[in-house]
């Protein structure tokens, strides 16, 4: 089987071997893309978008083939010259399957066009990942309503305030919108992403099929005695679906039990008042900074930078509680790490998070937007090591299941031969 992947961006063997920086991104395909290329009959090939280049750039590295596309990954501008770019690889790789992770960017919406243009959609699946089109409606996060609006002057050179973010998920959108309509195949694993999908395409095929983590995820584990008491793990920071305000706002109210409360977090330390910090803030770091300081929360809130996957996963483990307060999510691999990893869970019910975990048995689920709820939880956990070691092995127990590497990749495997079948 020749298979093509596309991807958002290279998994991180590929960015290194062809010299570009992609972050912190990527590493969940890892694992799921050795354990295929081992396979003896697939071929494995995996295209993605490489901004800032000129020529594309063709490679083989592990027996993984590779295609680094020009193509900026962020416009919101459809350019028939990048479905052309597609076709020119599926016309040299012949793959027997094509398959696209994620809707999110324009290029998932150019390559379901040179599929449909060379008569393969039978043979094409797309994962959902999120949904731009429907996270744009959730995007504002419970934001005050004057800060939404607000508009700093590196927003207002690089265009990308709140307002400015919230219109490219919805011309993004668009695109995805579009891209679901023509597919015959997505392959999802949340009444969440099946709800949406199907409402915008009543006649897609849904396949179901859970997803496999981060190889360091698998071997490590959560222990009570050794985690940091009273700290709070919130994976993510940057903008606000990702809901750090919301856990600020509950903060407060746990501090009158637990005044030793920490929030660790990742991302640029919003703290930090140097000239050089000043100019690169956005409207929402000018939000988050007034919430720590009408609370007085200086003390209490820390930075991390970004973290490669195993600083990540030792921030969890040393971690009392991890926290997820997103507006919007399909179903977050932040909850899955925590679960994996046995670190008991706050979670906001939103999305297709309620496929992951069992409210009051593998961890807690509150209302989104309500952060005496979000408060209330994590105080019960801080305060009764019962509850928190059941989250512990409950979470753990269930995220085996969900996250298991071998069953994933079988259930993948299955799909992949069912439109094999199909399009005979």
């Amino acid at each position: 089987m020749k298979l093509l992947w596309i991807t958002n961006q290279a998994i991180p063997i590929i960015a290194e071997d062809i010299g570009i920086n992609i972050g912190r991104g990527g590493g969940w395909l890892v694992e799921l893309s050795r354990q295929l290329s081992a396979i003896s009959n697939i071929e494995l090939c995996i295209a993605f978008p490489i901004p800032n280049n000129k020529e594309s750039l063709y490679g083989t590295l592990n027996d993984i083939q590779y295609y680094a596309v020009p193509f900026e990954k962020n416009t919101t501008k459809f350019n028939l010259r990048e479905v052309e770019k597609f076709e020119s690889i599926i016309r040299e790789f012949k793959p027997d399957l094509v398959h696209i992770w994620g809707t999110e960017y324009i290029h998932s919406y150019c390559a379901m066009m040179a599929c449909k243009n060379l008569n393969l959609l039978d043979n094409t699946v797309i994962s959902i990942q999120g949904l731009v089109s429907i996270y744009a409606k959730h995007f504002d996060g419970y934001i005050e309503e004057k800060y939404i609006n607000k508009c700093t002057i590196r927003e207002l050179i690089k265009r990308d305030s709140i307002v400015h973010q919230k219109r490219d998920f919805v011309k993004r959108g668009k695109y995805e919108i579009e891209a679901l309509k023509i597919a015959k195949h997505v392959i999802g694993r949340t009444d969440w992403d099946s709800a949406c999908s199907s409402q915008i395409n009543p006649n897609v095929q849904y396949h179901f099929c859970n997803e496999t983590l981060r190889n360091q995820f698998y071997n490590k584990a959560w222990d009570i005695n050794q985690c940091e008491r009273h700290s709070i793990f919130v994976s993510q920071s940057q903008y606000p679906i990702k809901g750090l305000h919301i856990l600020l706002e509950a903060l407060p109210t746990i501090l009158k039990k637990y005044p030793n409360t920490i929030i660790y977090t990742t991302g640029r330390n919003r703290l930090d008042r140097g000239l050089k910090a000043i100019l690169k803030e956005k409207t929402y770091d000018k939000y988050l900074i007034k919430l720590i300081k009408k609370y007085s929360l200086e003390n209490h809130v820390v930075f991390l930078g970004g973290l490669n996957e195993n600083e990540m996963s030792d921030r969890f483990c040393k971690s009392h509680v991890f926290v997820s307060a997103s507006s919007i999510e399909n179903s977050p691999n932040s909850v899955g790490e925590a679960m994996l990893l046995g670190v008991p869970v706050v979670t906001s019910d939103v999305g297709g998070v309620k496929n992951m975990i069992v409210h009051e048995e593998e961890g807690y689920v509150y209302q989104a937007d309500a952060p005496y709820m979000l408060a209330h939880y994590i105080c019960n956990i801080f305060h009764n090591d019962e509850i928190a070691l059941k989250f512990s092995q409950n979470g753990r127990r269930h995220a085996q299941i969900t996250h298991n590497r071998e069953v994933n990749l079988e259930k993948l495997l299955k799909i992949y031969r069912e439109l094999e079948k199909q399009s005979d």
